[in-house]
């Protein structure tokens, strides 16, 4: 899919009209129709939409690609998160320690 199409669903799945996205990053409407349709925009230009589009601009390199595509298209899916030591200590919790970070220091 290139960058036009994600930019039509991405727009699409947020629910916004051509002229409510044109509003939103402040650009005229031939321009962003120009975009959607295949245009030319400036890097800038991009940048703004992601904004407007509550996205981010991301340069993948190709060996990456696939991976990425991966986990975008399983919605359902979230990133594991990461193991902690054996030797770790775990937190305490608020209960245990009320004074944790009161002055401004880390918690034990």
């Amino acid at each position: 899919m290139d960058v036009y199409q994600q930019l039509k669903q991405r727009r699409k799945a947020l629910g916004l009209q051509q002229a409510a996205l044109q509003q939103r990053v402040g650009i005229n409407q031939q321009q962003y129709q120009r975009i959607e349709a295949g245009g030319n925009p400036r890097l800038d230009t991009l940048s703004l939409l992601a904004q407007g589009l509550e996205a981010e601009l991301l340069l993948v390199p190709k060996e990456k690609l696939a991976a990425v595509q991966a986990v975008l298209a399983d919605e359902s899916s979230t990133l594991p998160a990461a193991p902690r030591p054996a030797n770790a200590v775990a937190p305490l919790a608020l209960a245990d320690d009320p004074w944790a970070g009161l002055l401004g220091q880390h918690a034990r």
